[in-house]
């Protein structure tokens, strides 16, 4: 988690450009620095990870999906809340996302309000 007096950054990962692009302009709209990346691994390549406070990912992607990064991030002892976000996910995957502390699980197409509620809600975590 960033720092107090820092701006509390949104980091996007998700394999579909039209997807990132959107979230991002909605992200911009409502007011919420955000960055956004492709796939996992050039997310943790970055080095975002560590200032990042609030994570939307994609279930499903190429390379890590979103369960190995959420995995992955709390490995590191990152505490990141994550939202995610999929086309096809089920009971079982929500479950495990849950379980292992996401903020939220959506599907897509996403309810731009319910989206940034639960932004807004991560980022008081």
């Amino acid at each position: 988690m960033v720092s107090p007096g820092y701006p509390k950054w949104v980091t996007i990962v998700d394999d579909e450009a039209v997807v990132r692009d959107a979230l991002l302009d909605l992200l911009d709209s409502a007011g919420f620095p955000a960055c956004a990346f492709a796939c996992a691994e050039e997310f943790l390549a970055s080095g975002r990870q560590y200032e990042c406070s609030c994570l939307i990912t994609d279930i499903r992607m190429p390379g890590i999906s979103g369960l190995d990064l959420q995995s992955r991030l709390k490995a590191e002892r990152l505490r990141i809340p994550i939202i995610f976000i999929t086309a096809h996910g089920d009971e079982r995957m929500r479950m495990r996302a849950l379980g292992a502390g996401a903020v939220e699980f959506l599907a897509k197409p996403l309810d731009d309000e319910v989206l940034l509620d639960a932004v807004r809600a991560a980022l008081e975590w």
